[in-house]
């Protein structure tokens, strides 16, 4: 039993950090028809930052309040300096993007080199959960990533920009028409996937190896849960990515990473398969 709620516990986590970089890369897609590559990179960056503070000596809690408004400010430049100028082009973007990934990357190789970091734990302790000795940060990761999407929720769905954000991703050409400025919206929207990326790079840090290629390992699960799920609604990378991250966990629990991965694609192809246009788009045909 005890075994049971550890291993639900740890697929929750899993899930709910999936759930953060998903959703990121869902509201930039959604609203902006940018597939953006260097969204893992954006992950990268949130945990170096966290890094980076810790080098200098600051507190973590430092590092987690730096991280996502660093990597939102970089992402509002990456949209003025790149992104807008291959709108409409979706090819384009990919290709733009992967090559921002790379420049990322090597970015950070020269600045921290291609080795290996780790961050101490801040939260070292554990606590009772269910009868359950578990980890104290895992549970604040957890904390965390629910406030930021019901932070995120709350935005789309009970702010005025959240209404003009959810018209535009229902037609953005109508929207326009109607006097919306979508090229502000665009650059509010890349800036906030950025930021949501930052933020799970950041609370990861001290229970991860930190190196230029981290974000890789996020941004397939991630595409995987957008496709799964489906587009048209914020909702729907949410259910993707618990499909996804929980098959992922699982399977890696019982079996090993490298079956996990084997199981994930082949569960995602089968559900894209059943439902082209993601599993909640049924859902929102009933409603």
């Amino acid at each position: 039993m005890n075994g049971a709620i550890t291993m639900l516990l740890d697929a929750s986590n899993y899930v709910l950090i999936l759930m953060l970089v998903a959703l990121g890369l869902a509201i930039v897609f959604g609203l902006m028809n940018v597939i953006n590559m260097a969204h893992g990179e954006f992950m990268m960056l949130g945990a170096y930052a966290v890094l980076a503070c810790h080098q200098a000596g600051l507190p973590i809690a430092i590092g987690l309040l730096v991280a996502p408004l660093a990597v939102g400010l970089l992402g509002l430049a990456v949209e003025e300096l790149l992104i807008r100028r291959v709108y409409a082009r979706l090819l384009d973007t990919i290709l733009a993007t992967w090559g921002l990934s790379l420049i990322l990357k090597q970015s950070i190789v020269m600045a921290f080199g291609p080795g290996s970091y780790s961050v101490p734990n801040p939260l070292p302790m554990t606590v009772p959960v269910m009868g359950v000795e578990y980890p104290a940060y895992r549970l604040f990761i957890m904390a965390v990533a629910l406030a930021a999407l019901a932070a995120t929720f709350l935005l789309f769905f009970r702010t005025e920009w959240g209404l003009v954000a959810r018209s535009v991703i229902a037609n953005r050409s109508m929207a326009a028409c109607l006097g919306i400025d979508t090229r502000r919206l665009d650059r509010l929207t890349f800036a906030c996937g950025a930021a949501l990326a930052g933020l799970a790079g950041a609370v990861i840090t001290p229970i991860v190896s930190l190196d230029p290629q981290m974000g890789t390992s996020f941004l397939v699960p991630a595409f995987l849960s957008i496709l799964v799920g489906g587009l048209g609604s914020v909702a729907a990378p949410l259910a993707g990515a618990t499909a996804v991250g929980a098959t992922d966990n699982l399977v890696s629990t019982f079996y090993s990473p490298v079956w996990a991965q084997g199981v994930v694609f082949t569960v995602a192809i089968l559900l894209i398969r059943a439902f082209p246009d993601g599993v909640m788009a049924r859902v929102r045909r009933r409603a």
